[in-house]
């Protein structure tokens, strides 16, 4: 049976389960939140920064009224079931996850423990929510449209560097999520009349292999998928690109804050700052599944201007005007 097959047993079957617990009007309780990520907190601070913020002016403080114990794969997808059930057994009111396989993980094990996504790529209709408006089960959150941006991110990148012909993207195929994001790469590139070649990388040592195929393949670019893998080793793969010298465009500001040339997509620390809102209506007594699963509301596009310098790239006015974000 395969992962999407037993979430969407594991979600029937929380919907039919025990009641979920009750959480309103509970004076002097302090609430504890589990939090299930795929990178560090250091490496995670901006947007979890943002989270604590939302709970904060929601009433939440930590050493106050809220524990939050933060968990991290590290990369490793594996780990996530270990890690979520770690989490179960600290009786954490709520889970907070990141991620395809993170929530998977956290489904399986958390049974009637409401599940908050900060930001999940997928969209409903793949076995992950019943529908944006009625997500049901014990799980809701927000979308971060992942896949749908994957094509938009080609053709920044065309303007960006001009007559490409070839472009290769980087992704870990083992994650639920990658499928899509290539097939839609695929599809964006035949109408660019572009070439895509598939960099299938599944360990962080594998990175540097990866690029040295790009360059055998004579890529012009570069686009960089949005997974556990490639998360937690933005650094390296923003250094192996300047080192190459190949253009590489990212998913969020995450990646061009470490280093790296471009990014389009959403704003994962707003994502964060939404998700405060989910926990706080769960936390009064609203069940999840009736909590509608929200869109995103903000994009932004992010040049790292030294970056472009190293590489020799003028920005070309078409794409400035559009940058929400100039690093120096």
């Amino acid at each position: 049976m395969n992962n999407r097959r037993r979430l969407v047993i594991a979600l029937g079957a929380s919907a039919l389960a025990a009641p979920f617990p009750s959480f309103a009007q509970q004076p002097g309780k302090v609430w504890r939140i589990g939090v299930l990520e795929t990178t560090s907190m250091a490496l995670n601070a901006a947007n979890f920064n943002m989270f604590r913020k939302g709970l904060l002016e929601l009433g939440y403080a930590e050493g106050k009224n809220l524990v939050i114990d933060y968990r991290s794969a590290e990369g490793s997808v594996a780990r996530f079931p270990e890690l979520a059930a770690e989490l179960v057994r600290l009786k954490v009111d709520l889970i907070v996850t990141r991620g395809t396989p993170a929530l998977l993980a956290a489904s399986n094990a958390a049974g009637t423990i409401p599940i908050v996504m900060a930001a999940i790529g997928e969209v409903p209709g793949q076995g992950i929510v019943a529908s944006l408006a009625h997500p049901g089960g014990n799980v809701t959150g927000l979308s971060a449209f992942v896949t749908e941006l994957t094509g938009k991110r080609l053709e920044i990148l065309r303007k960006l560097i001009g007559k490409a012909t070839r472009v290769a993207y980087l992704v870990d195929m083992s994650n639920p999520i990658s499928l899509g994001q290539w097939k839609e790469a695929q599809a964006a590139a035949k109408s660019l009349r572009i070439q895509a070649r598939l960099l299938d990388v599944r360990k962080p040592e594998d990175l540097g292999h990866a690029f040295d195929d790009a360059i055998k393949q004579r890529a012009n670019g570069l686009v960089v998928g949005i997974d556990s893998l490639m998360q937690t080793n933005r650094q390296t793969i923003a250094e192996l690109a300047t080192k190459h010298r190949l253009p590489a465009i990212y998913a969020s500001r995450e990646f061009v804050d470490g280093g790296g040339l471009i990014s389009y997509g959403v704003s994962y620390p707003d994502l964060y700052y939404r998700a405060a809102g989910h926990v706080d209506k769960i936390f009064k007594g609203k069940k999840p599944g009736d909590i509608p699963v929200e869109q995103p509301t903000k994009y932004e596009l992010v040049i790292n201007g030294n970056a472009a310098k190293a590489l020799g790239i003028k920005i070309p006015n078409s794409i400035l005007v559009r940058t929400d974000k100039v690093i120096d």
